[in-house]
């Protein structure tokens, strides 16, 4: 186990495959949960989640992710009580660069060098950052004590066999709700 420290804490590496651009246009599975699997953003009731008014917020900052983000695309998505699943589907146009006295060559994000630099903008990273503080500034400003778990789970999907099982479990997720990894009574 490495034991570097930061802020006095045991310091936890990222979950992040190595080598791979969260810039790069895909489908990601995400699930964000809530600090201590608190069950605040509503309850299961016959099989199906009502909001409570932090819920509701939370579908709101999530459908608005794509005024924020134009090159993002939401596919499936289901808010739990205690943490959000859903599909982000990043799609940047193709870049032209142009080539001295040759055609236009088309180009793609291409990870070349893992970060070295801290949080970039029009990732994976920075989507799901904007997302939680919109719940997050919601929630002070009406002196709500809600709070995020600091990370995220993600899920690089690489072809449709996944993404139609995953977008199954999410759709079923409110009738499962008592075998869920998340369940707390």
């Amino acid at each position: 186990m490495d034991t570097t420290r930061y802020k006095s804490k045991y310091r936890i590496e990222s979950t992040r495959l190595r080598y791979w651009d969260y810039g790069e246009n895909g489908y990601y599975f995400i699930t964000i949960c809530v600090k201590d699997h608190e069950c605040v953003l509503g309850c299961i009731k016959n099989g199906e989640m009502v909001l409570s008014e932090i819920g509701k917020i939370t579908r709101q900052c999530w459908q608005e992710i794509p005024a924020h983000f134009p090159f993002v695309l939401l596919d499936e998505f289901v808010i739990m009580p205690n943490h959000v699943h859903g599909i982000i589907v990043i799609d940047k146009p193709l870049s032209v660069v142009e080539t001295q006295n040759l055609a236009n060559v088309q180009t793609q994000n291409i990870a070349s060098l893992p970060n070295r630099f801290g949080p970039q903008s029009q990732n994976l990273a920075s989507i799901i950052r904007g997302f939680k503080i919109g719940v997050k500034k919601w929630a002070t400003i009406n002196n709500n004590p809600f709070q995020w778990q600091s990370r995220f789970y993600d899920h690089i999907i690489r072809n449709e066999y996944k993404l139609h099982k995953i977008r199954e479990y999410i759709i079923n997720n409110p009738r499962n709700w008592e075998k869920d990894e998340n369940y707390i009574l």
